[in-house]
């Protein structure tokens, strides 16, 4: 909401921000340019880490302007995936370049957060379980690098960015999978070339995914509790990746 003081930019940027979640942002922006200076091979893989915090952190706080940085994070992550043959993180990010403007739009329309009642919730999860499987199998056949992880990055990740623009608390909960899930991928990826087994994609673009995976799961474990809590701002923003 714009005010007259500041104005809307300010106010989703800077305001009300609580010391230990400053803390933690800055460290987490310190970790992609520390990933960065080690290994500084891939300007791109840096951008997308530092994007992909930005964009998770303000959607944490429910702020409508987590869909610029998450513009900026899916076009980069897009050519990362793309290079590392990571089919199925390739397909998403497709598609979560479409959701930032259509999650824009949503967040402009209703800033209130919601819910599913239990027996909805298992559901979902369940169903997001069997599409997994459904994915593992699709990306097996397309000859994807770890298509059992990839999997998790193609499916569940697209049912927690839906759940997400419709401000729906658990889709908190699929993040944490898919970045659990992340972190492992792109570990081994990077085992990998470090390997010197596999000599697909950039050791700093997989270097700056880690980083950027684990950011993200720390993110999304607080942000799980701060949206439960009703604590997420509703003004200019939802009350996700």
């Amino acid at each position: 909401m714009t005010t007259a003081k500041h104005g809307w930019w300010y106010d989703q940027l800077f305001t009300n921000w609580k010391k230990f979640e400053v803390g933690y942002v800055s460290v987490l922006l310190l970790l992609q340019l520390a990933v960065y200076l080690v290994v500084p091979d891939s300007v791109i893989g840096m951008i997308s880490g530092v994007g992909g915090v930005l964009c998770l952190v303000y959607g944490m706080k429910g702020r409508k302007i987590s869909f610029i940085f998450g513009l900026i994070q899916c076009l980069a992550m897009t050519y990362v995936a793309w290079i590392s043959h990571a089919y199925g993180s390739f397909a998403m990010d497709i598609i979560y370049v479409i959701s930032q403007p259509i999650g824009w739009v949503m967040w402009g329309h209703d800033e209130a957060t919601r819910g599913f009642s239990p027996q909805v919730r298992r559901w979902i999860f369940l169903g997001a379980f069997v599409a997994w499987g459904i994915g593992w199998v699709v990306l097996a056949a397309l000859n994807g690098q770890l298509p059992y992880f990839d999997s998790i990055n193609f499916v569940v990740s697209l049912i927690a960015q839906v759940l997400y623009i419709l401000k729906f608390k658990e889709n908190w909960s699929l993040w944490i999978v898919v970045n659990v899930a992340n972190v492992i991928y792109w570990s081994i990826l990077t085992g990998q070339l470090l390997m010197g087994s596999s000599t697909v994609g950039s050791l700093g673009a997989n270097l700056s995914q880690v980083a950027l995976q684990v950011a993200l799961l720390f993110n999304a474990v607080y942000a799980n509790r701060v949206w439960a809590r009703g604590e997420a701002d509703n003004e200019g923003g939802a009350g996700q990746a």
